[in-house]
């Protein structure tokens, strides 16, 4: 992206304002304009931004000026350096040099149908700006196209903040403890109100930009906010049809930007970046963005913590040499951070090129553990952060139930599978299908209280008495607060732990809207049946045991032809699976029938004897 300052020149200029020059109206809104100038004093030219209107009296244009001087005070890369703040004619104005750049508008007409991601630059560019401002008290309050200048290296900047003014000397907010106007805490209230339009003039921009009309077909990003929910009755979404295709990520971002619901939109200019530069660095060659500084977090604070109590139980287990590994492997899957780590030594790169190459991936603990025996368990637990890991208290509780969903889930699974599937393989797919969920509660616990509020039902503001608004989905709620889904979370943990295509294929849950299908290999079968078991718990977290029965009903609906289950069996899994998950005792085997064992489950089967425990056969 290349900006050209075009300068217009008019050898005889129709109209002057003080000493300035004034060669073209570069863009106007309902509160502000911004014209181009020239200097015969400095010999340069200038963008002039003014208020459409004059200050009303002294007290008003004595506090435009102060807000001026408090808004020239701020030095940050994406604010444009003011050049000088006067008052000409008792009319206040801010100069701006033109060889900052040019403004957006300029550059969108020189640059038709940008490029998604070169749209998502500009804006993470103004909202770095935009933030600083609001967290020195300051909000721009007119967020226009001719408020954002673009220089040649095509980074963009923030100008003209605070030009435009109240209604009156009383509504204008006191941006330091109150001193001035509104004071103590309705001061701060309305600030916050206004940069939060500030955010929303955001979301607007962004739609404009990326579908190259103007919302709701008004130029004025003010006017057209006054349209939108709550209001107007105007409801603001991307179109499908868009000169360039959009992804779902940046979709789902800027649809929650312009939100009808006012709880779902971003409401600091923080949260808003965090979403669009998460999605910028995950589209860029470099893999920047949540997933690289998830991989960072994995370095320094481990994947999960494990539970309190690992040592003991760990004592336990490696103290009875006699045991079976089978029974050594029960014990472990109920700490699911050692379980992980197991996994993760046997599968990862190192590991696949030199103890079990060519045999594919290890997806039974007993099998692990019959090759790193007690003393790789041992070492690997070693290797654990211990609980609670840098989490909050209130953040672990919610780790923690995340903890006994994904187990419940897991459990479930092994209940709902035909006879003939392992166990465990079966527990641990439908565990690998909650790796992002987990990943997010530990390595992203702020956000996932984010996503949490996005997905809960509200009631609807615009009548009295509406049916309630449904929430966003999970994977809608994690582009949106993230710009990844939590599925692309799990799956950059699962091939740094080297887990093969096709386990993340079966770790990879079904999506909620795709079509059920008969399964054609064993691999699909386990997918299938760690979907539907994930499915069965999320259904037990609905309100109402009504909206339980028709949710879990409606699971048995879906899987029955191809799993050949029906409600008996979603109900009588559950249950079951509660009072594994309550009394800590194995799974019973399947007595399910009517899909086949398969040659591919030899390994998953384990049909070898297991050798003792102490017996490592190599080193984790």
């Amino acid at each position: 992206m290349v900006a050209h300052a075009v300068s217009v020149a008019q050898p005889n200029p129709t109209r002057n304002f003080g000493r300035f020059q004034l060669r073209q109206l570069l863009g106007k809104s309902a509160c502000t304009m911004v014209w181009l100038a020239f200097d015969p004093r400095s010999g340069t030219e200038l963008m002039l931004s003014l208020p459409r209107l004059q200050p009303a009296g002294p007290a008003e244009l004595e506090h435009w000026q102060r807000d001026a001087r408090a808004s020239g005070r701020l030095d940050h890369p994406n604010l444009a350096p003011i050049a000088e703040a006067g008052v000409q004619d008792h009319w206040p104005f801010v100069a701006v040099e033109r060889s900052q750049g040019v403004l957006l508008g300029e550059w969108l007409v020189a640059h038709p149908n940008p490029a998604p991601a070169d749209v998502v630059r500009v804006l993470c560019d103004v909202l770095q700006g935009l933030a600083f401002a609001h967290d020195a008290g300051v909000a721009h309050r007119d967020l226009q196209f001719q408020s954002i200048v673009i220089n040649e290296r095509g980074a963009a900047s923030l100008m003209a903040l605070g030009v435009a003014s109240e209604a009156a000397p009383a509504a204008h907010t006191a941006v330091r403890g109150g001193s001035h106007g509104i004071g103590g805490t309705e001061g701060l209230r309305a600030q916050r109100s206004a940069a939060t339009r500030d955010v929303l003039a955001c979301g607007v921009l962004l739609h404009h930009a990326l579908t190259g009309q103007p919302v709701l077909d008004q130029a004025d990003v003010a006017l057209a906010i006054d349209r939108m929910t709550p209001l107007g009755r105007e409801i603001v979404r991307l179109p499908w049809t868009t000169p360039l295709p959009i992804p779902e990520a940046l979709r789902a971002i800027a649809n929650r930007c312009t939100s009808a619901q006012e709880r779902l939109r971003y409401q600091s200019a923080r949260t808003l970046l965090g979403a669009l530069s998460g999605w910028l660095e995950a589209q860029s060659q470099d893999g920047g963005g949540p997933l690289a500084l998830l991989l960072d977090r994995l370095r320094t604070v481990g994947h999960l913590p494990a539970l309190p109590g690992l040592a003991a139980r760990v004592a336990r287990i490696t103290s009875q040499e006699g045991q079976r590994t089978e029974q050594i492997a029960e014990d472990v899957l109920v700490d699911m951070a050692l379980t992980f780590e197991l996994l993760r030594t046997l599968n990862s790169a190192q590991v696949q090129g030199t103890q079990v190459q060519g045999n594919g991936p290890v997806l039974t603990l007993r099998r692990i553990i019959s090759l790193i025996g007690v003393n790789g368990v041992r070492q690997a637990a070693n290797a654990l952060r211990r609980w609670p890991g840098p989490l909050a208290p209130e953040q672990a509780a919610a780790l923690q139930a995340t903890f006994d969903q994904v187990r419940l889930a897991g459990h479930v699974a092994q209940a709902l599978r035909p006879a003939g599937y392992d166990a465990q393989v079966t527990y641990l797919i439908a565990v690998l299908q909650n790796l992002g969920r987990l990943m997010l509660r530990y390595h992203f616990a702020d956000e996932a209280v984010q996503m949490r509020d996005l997905m809960q039902p509200s009631p609807d503001g615009r009548e009295p008495g509406g049916a309630p608004q449904p929430g966003m989905s999970e994977t809608a709620a994690g582009f949106a607060v993230l710009g990844v889904d939590i599925e692309s979370l799990g799956g950059a943990v699962g091939r740094q732990w080297g887990l093969g295509d096709d386990v993340l294929h079966m770790a990879r849950r079904l999506p909620a809207d795709a079509p059920v299908r008969k399964p054609d290999n064993d691999d699909e079968v386990l997918r299938l049946i760690a979907s539907a078991a994930n499915d069965v718990v999320d259904a037990t977290q609905l309100a109402t045991p009504a909206r339980q029965a028709s949710a879990l009903a409606h699971v048995a609906q879906r899987y029955g032809r191809a799993l050949g289950i029906n409600g008996r069996d979603v109900t009588d899994a559950l249950h079951a699976a509660r009072e594994t998950l309550a009394t800590g005792k194995a799974a019973p085997a399947s007595t399910r029938s009517g899909l086949p064992d398969s040659a591919a489950q030899a390994e998953a089967t384990d049909p070898a004897p297991d050798p003792a425990p102490g017996a490592a056969t190599g080193t984790p």
